[in-house]
């Protein structure tokens, strides 16, 4: 009598050794009571398209993929989700019931899922949305709102070419703003959002002026390392309400396990704090 093969999936990087993938789908699976595992595989650039091509052979269901390989994902994929197609970028992987390698990047639905879980109201004033970035993590976020039916997105990007480039492959509801405008053009904004890396371990300030910004203003950063972050710290001091980045990591970790194990699971507040407490350790 043959017994049923372990599952297993991972999450690929260089470096990877950071990532807390393996605490949010290792708790899922002992929740579960799934027997399965999660691990991290360091795989430098010029053999990750090799690693993509062997899942089947070394037994993974699928694998989560983080910085420098979200392209390469995509690349090597024969079955791309619109989000990963809008985006550019693949951060989950899985093989699909024909052996099809399949992509989806799941940074889109982490953020706008915990934006309305914590503020459900976010979109009730027809206003613009302000993102500071341009990069991947931006331009995830920027087609959720697109999606989400925001009639302007508002970019501020310190490279001013990467801003255009974003901005065409999206549309004319993206409009493009110099970088010293961030805080003078989004005192009306619905939700002003970080998805660059100033703020990351406490490096570095975003310097924005929240003193006339609209009292309803949602104020969000992506980056959770610290929980607390400068722009977090300062909007709160300001009045304004403020979404953390931890929730976007954990709630982006969802799609991928239903994927690969056969279970959609729950972000819990145990789940959060496991992952806060962490935080607060390193």
């Amino acid at each position: 009598m043959s017994s049923t093969p372990l599952k297993q999936a991972c999450v690929v990087g260089w470096p990877v050794a950071h990532s807390r993938s393996p605490l949010i789908h290792g708790y899922w699976l002992s929740r579960y009571g799934i027997d399965g595992r999660y691990t991290k595989r360091a795989v430098p650039p010029e053999e990750i398209e090799a690693f993509f091509s062997s899942l089947a052979a070394e037994g993974l269901a699928g694998c989560n993929v983080t910085i420098p390989h979200k392209e390469a994902a995509l690349r090597s994929a024969e079955v791309r989700e619109p989000s990963a197609t809008a985006v550019g970028a693949a951060n989950t992987l899985w093989l699909d019931e024909r052996g099809r390698l399949s992509a989806a990047n799941t940074d889109t639905y982490g953020y706008m899922t915990y934006l309305a879980l914590e503020t459900p109201d976010w979109s009730r004033r027809d206003a613009p949305v302000s993102v500071l970035g341009a990069g991947g993590a931006a331009r995830a976020i920027v087609y959720g709102f697109l999606e989400a039916g925001v009639g302007e997105v508002r970019l501020f990007n310190r490279s001013a070419a990467r801003s255009a480039a974003l901005a065409e492959s999206f549309g004319p509801r993206v409009k493009v703003h110099a970088w010293e405008e961030r805080s003078r053009a989004s005192t009306e904004a619905a939700v002003l959002v970080n998805t660059t890396t100033v703020g990351l371990k406490g490096d570095g300030t975003l310097d924005i002026d929240f003193t006339d910004f609209h009292p309803d203003c949602i104020v969000s950063d992506i980056v959770y390392v610290p929980l607390e972050t400068g722009l977090i710290r300062e909007a709160r001091r300001h009045g304004l309400r403020t979404v953390d980045g931890l929730g976007m990591l954990l709630h982006q970790a969802v799609p991928g396990f239903e994927k690969w194990f056969g279970v959609r699971p729950e972000v819990t507040a145990e789940l959060y704090e496991l992952i806060a407490a962490d935080i607060e350790a390193t």
